[in-house]
């Protein structure tokens, strides 16, 4: 719940593996959140995190084992959470795989792989917290999409399809709730240097996990409904949109 003068106070980080979403985390930590709950597939390898978050002023720090896959088990684990932390202020949704196009696009099984963490994990997760945000009267939802989703390229179609999907799913989400006291913010980064992107050239417009944070704190503060980061992009990819189909296929994107 947020504080007197409406503060979060509480943090859930779906992907708590995340740069992205420990940048998040951190920088609302920062300005007085106090509880932190870093759910992910490997929550054993959050010790680094949860220090870093505890040295920032947070007083709880949880780490759970949540898996984007497993949607069955997903209203269970959002469950336990409100049932030890209480309402949910922020949730992060920051949970992703990049998958290897060059693969993908000839293994059906590596396709949906992608397919299945990055939207069916997501609208599942996303549906599940949302329900709980009705019941709160309150609360954000914050979803890493991508400028990838934007136009789905040749490049890496395979990823940024399921971008695409799922940027779609938050914004109809969004709407959706409109008028429950709940919100939708939806984040679209271009090439974020992070451990995801690791070893691949960087690319224009390249950004940081700290400054795509900076982004969602400012954006969370106001009334937007999506973010880009960096701000650049949008008018990027408002250009890009528009670009004939012969000539985008063409282009270095």
């Amino acid at each position: 719940m947020r504080n007197a003068v409406g503060d979060v106070q509480t943090v859930l980080v779906l992907g708590g593996g995340s740069d992205i979403g420990s940048a998040i985390a951190a920088r609302l930590v920062q300005q007085g959140a106090r509880t932190v709950v870093l759910a992910g597939r490997r929550p054993e390898a959050y010790a680094q995190a949860e220090q870093s978050l505890r040295s920032a002023g947070a007083t709880t720090v949880h780490r759970v084992s949540f898996d984007a896959d497993d949607t069955d088990g997903h209203p269970k684990v959002i469950a336990e959470v409100v049932s030890t932390v209480g309402d949910l202020d922020v949730t992060v949704v920051a949970f992703g795989v990049l998958g290897d196009q060059s693969v993908d696009e000839h293994d059906p099984a590596a396709a949906v792989a992608v397919a299945r963490t990055n939207y069916l994990g997501a609208v599942s997760a996303m549906t599940v917290v949302s329900q709980q945000l009705r019941t709160q009267g309150h609360g954000a939802l914050v979803v890493l999409s991508s400028v990838a989703g934007e136009r789905v390229r040749r490049s890496n179609f395979v990823y940024g399809s399921t971008k695409a999907g799922l940027d779609g799913f938050a914004t109809g989400l969004a709407d959706a709730l409109q008028g429950t006291g709940a919100r939708v913010l939806v984040v679209r980064p271009g090439f974020v240097v992070s451990k995801m992107t690791a070893g691949m050239d960087k690319a224009p417009l390249s950004t940081t996990p700290e400054a795509v944070a900076e982004v969602v704190v400012k954006g969370l503060a106001g009334s937007a409904t999506v973010v880009w980061a960096p701000a650049a992009l949008r008018l990027v990819m408002s250009a890009l949109r528009h670009v004939p189909r012969p000539v985008f296929r063409r282009l270095p994107v």
